[in-house]
């Protein structure tokens, strides 16, 4: 049991410090002042929150994962962790209260993620949304990761915060379209309607490519307001997503998705951060 709490605690955490770092290099990229360590430890603890609530909803009998199946005999571990994050969420709120409208567009974001997993109406029907559930999850990560410390920060929207939302949400739809191949089986089961449930194979294939493309190209067009080096770290994700794509189809294995495939939504701020450290 002690070795499932820490897997448990362990993805948790990864996926948390994941969307500290998005945080981090967007801070960095558009030079925001704003309070970051409460913010930093908000968005911490709403991540584990959030995480393990989405788990906690998610029937392991569903799926072949063995991930989900040690969490399926272990849901009291995950409610607890649940309760800690929103505890923690809750406590580091209140010194940014005074932002609680902006705030509260990320609580609802990630609300309607999980919402179709809740066993009653009127949660269910959202089941029935095409594409709900990977734009959601994309439109999540890129909110709080990317507009919302921007909000925090009183900045209004520039050049610079459109064209690094855009290459963001592009990628992480990209890489949210790969979990949709894996998890057809299971949302199939679920009622939970996908892309993938709508398009052939071709078509979610060209998709995914254009995603990808555009993503590159939104990178790109952020040369006239940084470094050359920076654009290369955006680019470096973009690229290790479009080779791993054979594999993610025919590789099902939790580490590539719950550690590779999600590390790479933080792949160019772990670039950008071994950047500046090594030329600051």
């Amino acid at each position: 049991m002690k070795s499932i709490f820490n897997f448990i605690l362990f993805t948790s955490v990864f996926i948390a410090l994941c969307a500290l770092l998005m945080i981090w290099q967007t801070n960095q990229l558009l030079e925001l002042q704003y309070p970051r360590q409460t913010f930093y430890l908000f968005v911490f603890f709403s991540t584990i929150c959030s995480y393990n609530f989405h788990w906690y909803l998610t029937p392991g009998s569903y799926s072949s994962s063995e991930r989900l199946q040690w969490v399926d005999r272990y849901r009291d571990l995950m409610l607890m962790l649940c309760g800690v994050g929103l505890a923690g969420a809750l406590f580091y709120f209140w010194p940014l209260r005074s932002h609680w409208l902006v705030l509260s567009g990320g609580a609802v974001l990630t609300f309607l993620y999980s919402a179709p997993k809740v066993p009653y109406k009127p949660f269910t029907w959202l089941r029935r949304i095409a594409v709900g559930k990977t734009l959601f999850l994309t439109a999540v990560w890129t909110y709080v990761t990317t507009l919302l410390p921007a909000f925090v920060a009183n900045q209004g929207l520039s050049w610079p915060l459109v064209l690094f939302t855009l290459h963001r949400f592009l990628l992480i739809y990209a890489i949210c379209i790969l979990f949709d191949f894996r998890d057809l089986e299971s949302d199939k089961k679920e009622g939970i309607r996908s892309l993938i449930t709508y398009l052939d194979y071709p078509s979610l294939n060209r998709l995914y490519y254009i995603t990808l493309l555009l993503s590159a190209l939104s990178g790109v067009m952020l040369g006239p307001y940084t470094s050359v080096p920076i654009i290369g770290t955006l680019l470096a994700p973009v690229l290790v997503t479009a080779l791993l794509t054979k594999k993610a189809h025919h590789d099902p294995s939790d580490y590539l998705f719950y550690f590779g495939l999600d590390g790479l939504m933080a792949l160019s701020a772990l670039l950008h951060l071994v950047l500046v450290s090594l030329f600051p």
